[in-house]
């Protein structure tokens, strides 16, 4: 287990911090406390962040989101509240024991790399292990499988200085990831990148979490970005926590005006996936059944497709909607067309139209084990994308309704 969970959280800077928690617990904004030159940074934030979860928190700058994140590792101690790291109470500990906790435990991506421009790639992977105390042939080991893990194998003996600002980032992230850590921190990690190399590495950050199974915990001032990679998005405004929930949770149900206005220029197409529009009552037939449930099959093949499944239950022909009387192979035995076009389930809507045009059938859905678990015709696709675009021309009309009532 890798769990972080926060109780009332608290981070003031400057003089009396505890009378300034008091004024905000008391219910003051932060706006209308009498600070006397101090600064509340994180304000009464409550987060349980679950086991190999990618949670996002979000923010515009001076949001408090970075403080916050400095805080689950202990960088920053907190002015009140708690922070549970797998059970244990971080703000109880004394500098010794975080420090030991840190590097058992987690690893930090920064925005800026934070690589020593003197050391080789592979002994800038290996540093977190060097901090460990790990020994040279050991570390040097498992600082090579992170560098092949984030494409990065045959450039080892490299120096930093040596490459683009993308395989940079890739030599950060492959440092944390060979400290084998259970929770990985990620500051801003890919803002300072172009938008196509960061987009390559939202991408492979989402493949990677697919098989490591790690607690990510990332910073972003990038709503897109949030949308696009995490399991949960936390919101904050001015030290709070606004709302959490998934992408779609907080698209459908803004907790305020706030998140409404923060979340109007969201393309939808790019956050709804194929899970969310599929339909989940496929029909299908075993591939070993399919000679005895023909007749069966045949009946209902006036408006539906039928998937051919193997033992697994993943996906291996389609008979075609409209197939009885004419794609019957010699003998009888239905024509399986092993064309069939497979999507994940977390592709998104928007990927999902070159998909289907490119295929004569309804897209087959699978899950992370290849099994089918729903199916979307042209027409579903159409459907699900007309309505997303409605929902967003609706928000963004009563957005500027507002603006101008105000």
């Amino acid at each position: 287990m890798a769990t972080v969970k926060t109780e009332k959280l608290y981070k003031v800077f400057g003089p009396n911090p505890e009378k300034v928690v008091a004024a905000l617990e008391g219910g003051a904004g932060r706006s209308e406390v009498d600070t006397g030159g101090a600064t509340a940074a994180v304000v009464d934030a409550d987060l349980d962040i679950r086991d190999g979860e990618t949670f996002v928190v979000m923010g515009l700058s001076g949001s408090g989101k970075s403080t916050l994140l400095r805080m689950l590792n202990g960088l920053l101690p907190a002015t009140s509240g708690r922070v549970l790291v797998d059970g244990e109470d971080l703000t109880a500990m004394s500098d010794r024991e975080a420090r030991h906790l840190r590097r058992r435990t987690m690893s930090m991506v920064f925005q800026h790399f934070a690589l020593f421009p003197h050391r080789t790639v592979l002994d800038n992977a290996a540093y977190g292990l060097q901090i460990q105390g790990v020994g040279k042939a050991e570390r040097r080991r498992k600082a090579a499988r992170a560098l092949e893990l984030t494409g990065l194998a045959g450039w080892e003996d490299h120096m930093p200085g040596q490459l683009s600002g993308g395989m940079q980032q890739r030599v950060g992230l492959a440092r944390a990831l060979a400290a084998e850590t259970d929770i990985l921190l990620m500051d801003e990690a890919f803002s300072a990148l172009d938008p196509l190399i960061r987009r390559d590495m939202q991408d492979q950050l989402t493949e990677l979490q697919k098989t490591l199974n790690k607690t990510i915990i990332f910073i972003t001032h990038d709503l897109d970005e949030a949308m696009r990679i995490g399991d949960r998005i936390a919101i904050m405004r001015a030290g709070r926590i606004v709302q959490i929930g998934t992408a779609r949770e907080i698209l459908d149900s803004p907790a305020n005006s706030y998140v409404q206005e923060f979340t109007q220029d969201v393309d939808r197409t790019r956050v709804l996936t194929a899970e969310n529009v599929m339909d989940r009552q496929a029909v299908t037939v075993t591939a070993a059944a399919l000679d005895a449930k023909w007749d069966e099959i045949a009946a209902d093949q006036g408006h539906r497709s039928v998937f051919v499944v193997d033992e697994s239950g993943r996906p291996v022909g389609v008979i075609g909607s409209g197939a009885a009387g004419g794609a019957a192979a010699p003998g009888g035995r239905p024509r399986v067309d092993r064309d069939l076009v497979e999507v994940p389930e977390s592709a998104s809507l928007r990927s999902l139209f070159r998909s289907s045009a490119a295929s004569d059938h309804p897209l087959a859905v699978v899950d992370d084990a290849g099994r089918l678990s729903g199916t979307i015709t042209q027409d579903r696709l159409l459907g699900a994308a007309g309505e997303a675009t409605a929902e967003y021309s609706e928000t963004a009309l009563q957005s500027e309704a507002q603006g101008a009532a105000s």
